[in-house]
């Protein structure tokens, strides 16, 4: 994303909008409702730019651009039918630092218009960088479900509370647990409702009967990020990602589902690496109790499912003796993830009955495995962490008894953009995990389900 998503104050300001047809109009109206003294310059307008002139609401110039046009001005909109005339405006603009925006062309905006949902003073602008403005509008739509009109009303009685509990509550934290309280308690409920001033009685009272020094109690939420893709987080796990004070996060959350979490949240990193940890899970066990012991609402954010591979069980041990409160939001192993994604039923009534998942770590150069358990028939195997041990994991199942052509298939990056899907077997994994220069984080599903991938494929 390379442009900067901003509100401009343009009440009272001066903004010219060259064109007169109905594309100019819309923009027209947009630019009076928010307060601007607009100037239009067209030789012809439509019957709405003509009235809003007669009524003395704009500037009416009835002539071609010149380039005077844009002395004293402070924002422009080109919407001609002449793309030479656009262009001109453009250049001349961005020439003189005035933003610019020429209707339907980006390549020429110095700035491009949202889709915008207005419940005043909430404003919520949502904006494709020119790409697509019809998405934008249909996510506009559907934001308008979301957001309704109430809210605006909410804001303003926020707004005249204000400075009361700044007042009441110096501490910039507990000022903003005291507002998340109001946000999800009755003040809200009953603003929502249509009950405007039992709303401002109710907030009065929760102002002066506030603790100014309540007791600070934190908490720990252990979330499972999912494989990559952030669509597949949980609605429980959005709400707690949006609350937390301090993130504690893996190496394995994606990038896009660490965007999701509080801008204004510390971080932390504690990712592990093969046979190097960054933090030892027992500083990270007496990290998280710590933090909350602080006060603080602490999110141990993890790849996957923080029970399956990801040591959560062992983060809570310590939480529980310590009689700190935790939650636990699980998330989508890679397992499943990265199977759904490809195209690979990890169970399948005519391949398939069961499925176990192990880990590939190597230790000491080899695997501790229960191989006969693992060497039976129509049941897949979901290897985690299995990259580096390709080799030593291929040869044990074929010791043990597996086929040497046995279809496996590994995943790498699964759910994302960038998931690749490499399929051989047991004999030929090992060269074309070398051969494929294959990174972590990736998935090893091994079985006769994996036939299945090419008829099933779905996510390309």
């Amino acid at each position: 994303m390379n442009q900067l998503p901003i509100f401009l104050h343009i009440n009272d300001r001066d903004c010219l909008v060259v064109g007169g047809g109905p594309v100019a109009a819309r923009k027209i109206e947009m630019l009076m409702r928010y307060g601007a003294r607009v100037t239009v310059v067209a030789p012809q307008v439509g019957a709405r730019v003509a009235g809003w002139a007669g009524e003395g609401r704009l500037r009416l110039l009835n002539r071609g651009f010149e380039p005077v046009d844009l002395e004293a001005c402070d924002l422009v909109y080109a919407a001609t039918s002449d793309a030479a005339v656009n262009e001109r405006i453009s250049r001349l603009a961005q020439a003189r630092r005035i933003p610019v925006n020429v209707v339907d062309n980006p390549a020429l905006c110095s700035f491009v218009m949202p889709s915008i949902i207005d419940r005043d003073p909430v404003q919520v602008a949502v904006s494709t960088g020119g790409a697509s403005p019809v998405l934008a509008r249909l996510l506009r739509t559907r934001l308008e479900t979301l957001i309704p009109a109430s809210y605006g009303r909410l804001a303003q009685l926020m707004a005249r509370f204000r400075a009361a509990a700044r007042a009441r509550f110096p501490e910039s934290t507990q000022r903003r647990r005291f507002w998340e309280q109001v946000l999800h308690g009755p003040v809200a409920e009953m603003l929502f409702a249509g009950q405007d001033h039992a709303a401002e009685r109710a907030l009065e009272a929760a102002l002066a009967n506030a603790d100014e020094h309540p007791p600070v109690t934190g908490e720990v939420y252990l979330v499972g990020g999912g494989p990559g893709d952030p669509d597949l987080l949980t609605f429980r796990a959005l709400r707690l990602m949006q609350q937390a004070d301090v993130i504690v996060y893996d190496r394995l959350v994606a990038e896009p589902v660490l965007a999701l979490t509080r801008k204004d949240a510390q971080r932390i990193y504690v990712g592990k690496e093969r046979s190097q940890h960054t933090v030892p899970q027992e500083e990270i066990n007496a990290l998280l109790a710590r933090l909350a012991r602080d006060g603080h609402r602490v999110l141990r954010l993890k790849g996957g499912d923080p029970f399956i591979f990801g040591r959560g069980g062992e983060e809570i041990e310590t939480l529980s003796a310590e009689g700190i409160p935790f939650q636990v939001v699980p998330g989508i192993t890679a397992a499943a993830g990265c199977a759904s994604y490809a195209g690979i039923p990890l169970t399948h009534r005519d391949f398939a009955q069961s499925c176990v998942f192990v880990t590939g770590h190597l230790k000491d150069g080899g695997m501790d495995l229960n191989w006969q358990a693992l060497v039976q028939p129509r049941q897949t195997i979901a290897i985690y962490m299995g990259v580096h041990g390709v080799e030593p994991l291929c040869e044990g199942l074929i010791a043990h008894g597996m086929r040497q052509d046995m279809p496996a298939a590994l995943i790498e990056r699964g759910t994302m953009p960038q998931q690749r899907v490499l399929i051989g077997t047991l004999a030929t994994m090992p060269g074309i995990v070398k051969a494929g220069e294959v990174q972590p984080p990736s998935l090893l599903i091994v079985g006769e389900v994996v036939r299945l991938h090419e008829k099933l494929a779905w996510f390309a």
